[in-house]
C-alpha cells in the first residue's frame, strides 16, 4: 500500500526538521514572546514615568495596574502585530488578536479607568468620616487602575514597536 503525502504534512514535517536543526535558547513563538517583552518592557518603564510626573521613584509601580504606558495596550497590540507579521493578516489568529486587543483598550480606558475614579471618590469619603464610624479604619482602595487615552495609545505603540523589532528577518 502506497503512503500518500499531502502539501500540508509536506510542511509540518519541514517545520518540524528546521526547528530541531537550528537549536535556539529563544523561544519559537515569537507572538508569544512579543507580548511578554512587550507587558515586561512597559512595566519597567512605570518606574520612569511615574519619576518624570512625581519626582519621587517607586519600585512597586512595576507591579501595578494603570499608569504610563499601559501594559495592557503594549501587550495585546504586541500579541495582534506579531502574528500579522508572522502568519500574514488574512488568518483568524490575526482576527482574534485584533478583537482582544480593542476589547483590552476599551476596557481600560473606559470602564477600568472609570472604577479607578470611583475608589478616588470612595476613598476621599472614608477620609472624612469620623474616628468613631466602623469605616473610618478601611484599608484605602487601589484607584490606579484604568488607563487615560494617551497611556493606551503610548501602550499600544509601544507594543508595535517591540513587535516589530522582534520579527524574524529572512536570511
Amino acid at each position: 500500500m502506497d503512503e500518500v503525502i499531502t502539501a500540508a504534512d509536506g510542511a509540518v514535517k519541514n517545520r518540524a526538521a528546521s526547528s530541531l536543526s537550528q537549536p535556539s535558547i529563544m523561544p519559537s513563538n515569537l507572538p508569544l514572546l512579543s507580548a511578554f517583552v512587550a507587558f515586561a518592557f512597559s512595566q519597567f518603564l512605570k518606574i520612569f514615568t511615574t519619576w518624570f510626573k512625581e519626582k519621587r521613584w517607586d519600585s512597586r509601580r512595576m507591579l501595578s495596574s494603570g499608569g504610563m504606558p499601559s501594559s495592557h495596550s503594549a501587550t495585546v497590540t504586541a500579541l495582534a502585530v506579531a502574528i500579522g507579521l508572522h502568519e500574514g493578516t488574512a488568518g483568524p489568529a490575526f482576527a482574534i488578536a485584533v478583537v482582544l486587543a480593542c476589547v483590552v483598550m476599551y476596557d481600560a480606558s473606559g470602564v477600568r479607568l472609570h472604577a479607578g475614579r470611583q475608589a478616588e471618590l470612595l476613598n476621599q469619603i472614608v477620609c472624612e468620616l469620623p474616628p468613631e464610624h466602623p469605616l473610618s479604619n478601611v484599608r484605602p482602595l487601589h484607584d490606579s487602575l484604568g488607563h487615560t487615552p494617551v497611556q493606551v495609545f503610548a501602550g499600544a505603540l509601544l507594543g508595535c514597536i517591540i513587535a516589530f523589532s522582534m520579527r524574524k528577518t529572512p536570511h
